[in-house]
């Protein structure tokens, strides 16, 4: 028989977005009744999400420091004519420890794994199984709406974890090694040494299409392993798909287009840095807002993460210049020039961009100078943007 199931707050998609407010909610308002349901085995999926120190700030760091697997005090990025080590912390968080401390967090009953949802409203979620759940307030993290309200490229990825035959040699992290053959569009490779012999090297591509092809990329990773004289025990782990890198657009269609007055936050609210499609950053500073918040009914939460992901829109309108520019006005295979000079800046300017908290200085010091791009183009793209 169905059942109809009561609490004060259900979340709708338990990945990192849903998964973070849970946790919020649990640890900070420990009296409100909360469940998490998620169609998948487990919380978080098969991902890893990795950011710098910079993005999570030190008031919020209680929500993540528990959740990390992997941490380095430094990273690298290598181009055709730029080598760089940065100093800034750097961490990663894989979906398996989400899931364990989700699930130690909260009482067993309010993780609802394996559970398809048909629909959702500011008050009730109802399952396939017939059963629905009747909550104070419900927030939508199923992931992206309808993406055609969006100008949007596209920055799509497949990694795999390598468990090596001998230590790799790698002292910390490479986030961008751009001197590998550029291929449909902006190409750089990914690597994050876990320990001695294991390695997870991610192949990435700022793209004109969301097309995967696992087995070329897959191909590709066997390459480069190759030639830095990795010899590959066995692959522990894959994973793979497609970020939208947001150009311009319409934010109250793509609202709309993820459910009528429903709260929502993760991608299906828009919140990701629209150039890096980076969305932990976003959904710390997300769970914290509802954990603080007094109401937590639909319509109150509905309101609040409506208006929080608007302001984060219309803040982020110069990251959308910059993706319009890299998209439009830089041909694909000579996109990696406004990266590689994007990396010869200072340090704490980088990490303020990749937190979205450009300054109005730093704005003004990423578009000084000769662009890498043609300057008419670049014109074409910047009045694009702002369409």
């Amino acid at each position: 028989m169905p059942a109809t199931l009561s609490c004060d707050v259900a979340i709708v998609g338990g990945g990192l977005a849903g998964g973070l407010i849970a946790l919020a909610l649990r640890r900070r308002r420990p009296d409100v009744d909360v469940r998490i349901i998620e169609g998948g085995s487990r919380i978080g999926g098969n991902h890893l999400w990795s950011f710098f120190a910079s993005d999570v700030a030190p008031a919020d760091r209680w929500l993540t420091a528990p959740l990390i697997c992997h941490g380095w005090r430094s990273y690298d990025v290598a181009f055709p004519e730029l080598t760089r080590t940065l100093r800034q912390g750097y961490y990663s968080i894989e979906s398996r420890r989400l899931d364990q401390v989700v699930r130690a967090d909260m009482p067993e009953d309010a993780v609802m794994t394996r559970r398809k949802v048909l629909a959702a409203s500011p008050n009730a979620v109802v399952l396939a199984d017939g059963d629905r759940i009747e909550a104070k307030g419900v927030i939508d993290c199923r992931g992206p709406a309808d993406m055609s309200a969006l100008h949007c490229g596209w920055q799509k990825f497949y990694g795999r974890e390598l468990q090596l035959a001998e230590a790799h040699g790698l002292e910390r992290p490479i986030i961008m090694d751009a001197k590998v053959e550029q291929l449909d569009g902006y190409r750089f490779v990914y690597a994050l040494p876990f320990d001695a012999c294991r390695v997870f090297v991610e192949d990435t591509y700022y793209s004109d299409t969301p097309d995967l092809d696992p087995a070329v990329l897959g191909n590709r990773i066997e390459g480069y392993a190759k030639s830095r004289g990795w010899h590959v025990d066995r692959i522990v782990r894959e994973e793979g798909g497609a970020l939208p890198v947001v150009m311009g657009g319409d934010f109250e269609a793509y609202w709309q287009a993820g459910g009528n007055k429903v709260a929502k936050a993760g991608s299906r609210a828009g919140l990701f840095h629209p150039l890096t499609s980076y969305a932990l950053p976003d959904a710390v500073r997300t769970a914290t807002l509802v954990a603080a918040a007094s109401d937590l009914s639909g319509a109150a939460l509905h309101r609040l993460l409506h208006d929080f992901a608007r302001s984060t829109w219309r803040r982020r309108r110069f990251y959308r210049m910059l993706a319009a520019m890299l998209f439009k006005a830089a041909e694909p295979q000579e996109r990696y020039r406004i990266l590689q000079r994007f990396y010869h800046l200072d340090p704490q300017l980088i990490g303020r961009f990749y937190a979205g908290h450009s300054t109005l200085f730093d704005q003004l010091r990423l578009v000084s100078g000769k662009p890498p791009v043609p300057i008419g183009r670049a014109v074409s793209a910047i009045r694009e943007s702002f369409k």
